[in-house]
């Protein structure tokens, strides 16, 4: 019954949810000029969003995650929920980092701009650097970030090959890059369906990795130590 439930109001909970708390995140973040309203309300979203699929969060902390200052956050990607998990996981405020394109959507456009959320130009060229840029400096300023290294959902559930170019951005802002694991969401809601199914997902916060005096010639390097950590804690027990 549970299933069958979950089947039926997820599919209805989710936009309705989003176009309800969206207004109050874009208001509150325009009064107040701050993305710290938002991510409360984001967070608010989440719980919506997990309780209406039925999801139950469990949290592994490999290593105390810096409050001191900001850090990037690079997560495997296998389902539409990872987004709300990670709201309910992570202990610390963050922002996304999403392609230039997703802030032309109405609403969806504006309310991640006033959320600070980082837009990322995905095309080759300067535009591309400008934008590298453009974002590390805000990430410097404060804002800790997630990125997708794998660049789009898996559609199995299995981790696929990252890029590099999601690195430059550690490489630029001299922040350490924190390994996230999600287990099970693939499970729960695979990529191109709206069917969803109760569960429990698991959550692992790895070792930060320190990229201090780093260049662009070490994106090699990061790029692998990174997939394997989440890759490891994705199999262990």
């Amino acid at each position: 019954m549970r299933k069958l439930v979950t089947a039926i109001v997820f599919p209805i909970v989710l936009p309705l949810s989003f176009m309800l708390c969206s207004p109050f995140a874009i208001v509150a973040s325009i009064i107040t000029g701050s993305g710290t309203p938002s991510h409360r309300i984001a967070r608010f979203w989440a719980s919506i969003v997990l309780a209406a699929t039925g999801i139950r969060v469990k949290k592994k902390i490999m290593q105390q995650v810096p409050t001191d200052r900001p850090v990037i956050f690079a997560c495997n990607h296998a389902s539409l929920l990872d987004i709300p998990i990670l709201y309910n996981a992570l202990p610390v405020e963050f922002r996304f980092i999403v392609k230039k394109e997703l802030f032309k959507v109405p609403l969806l456009g504006f309310a991640m701009k006033t959320a600070g959320y980082i837009p990322i130009n995905r095309a080759r060229g300067r535009a591309a650097l400008s934008s590298m840029k453009e974002a590390a400096n805000k990430i410097r300023q404060g804002a800790s970030i997630v990125i997708f290294p794998e660049g789009t959902r898996s559609p199995d559930g299995r981790l696929q090959d990252f890029k590099e170019g999601a690195f430059m951005l550690a490489v630029r802002s001299g922040c350490p890059v924190v390994p996230v694991a999600i287990r099970g969401s693939s499970k729960i809601l695979k990529k191109g369906s709206i069917v969803a199914h109760p569960g429990q997902v698991e959550v692992i916060i790895g070792n930060p990795l320190e990229v201090t005096g780093t260049t662009s010639a070490d994106r090699k390097r990061i790029t692998r130590l990174v997939r394997e950590q989440i890759e490891q804690m994705l199999w262990q027990n």
